[in-house]
């Protein structure tokens, strides 16, 4: 799996966009497609879906991918990398990439939000065996700042080791896209 690792604000501002996070997000998961595929299943003009496509590929997040194409008028798109990471952390020093990770890490935080949500409004249609196997869970703990990245580590370490599992799948064979997330922070105000 590739990464990219984010560092320019420019470049966080316009993953920060929802539907650019969501095309970046059909892209990488539903392999390459054009505006129009990618429109019908976000719901946008295919005009806007090209305007959005273009300025990711200008921030190097997606490319052309031509030979997909029947004809030149048809324009394909796929992600240029698996995953997307960046540390917030590493912009304390500069006020402008703060304020793009800040705005990019919202984004974020709402598609997940989003997405869970989609998931309790169509959970009676998926069946009681994908709702049993789904999980949805907090637990309050007090660590260091060093127990809380090695907490990290190994959550990340766990979800790395499923991948093999999924790439072993296909289509039809009993398997859906389900999505892991994990998050571990400070709490605010307690």
């Amino acid at each position: 799996m590739t990464t990219r690792e984010l560092d320019d604000a420019a470049h966080m501002r316009a993953l920060a966009h929802p539907t650019r996070l969501r095309i970046v997000g059909l892209l990488r998961t539903g392999g390459p497609q054009t505006a129009a595929m990618l429109g019908d299943e976000i719901d946008e003009a295919p005009g806007t879906i090209s305007y959005h496509c273009r300025r990711l590929a200008e921030a190097g997040f997606i490319e052309p991918a031509p030979e997909l194409g029947a004809d030149r008028r048809e324009r394909w798109w796929r992600a240029t990398d698996d995953r997307t990471s960046w540390a917030l952390a590493d912009t304390f020093d500069d006020p402008e990439r703060m304020l793009a990770a800040t705005a990019l890490g919202q984004t974020v935080a709402q598609a997940y939000a989003a997405e869970y949500e989609r998931f309790l409004v169509q959970a009676p249609a998926l069946g009681r065996d994908w709702v049993t196997a789904s999980t949805s869970s907090d637990e309050v703990l007090r660590l260091t700042p060093d127990e809380l990245a090695a907490l990290g580590v190994e959550l990340r370490t766990v979800l790395d080791r499923w991948v093999p599992v999924s790439d072993a799948h296909a289509s039809g064979d009993g398997s859906e896209r389900i999505m892991a997330v994990t998050q571990s922070y400070r709490l605010v105000g307690r």
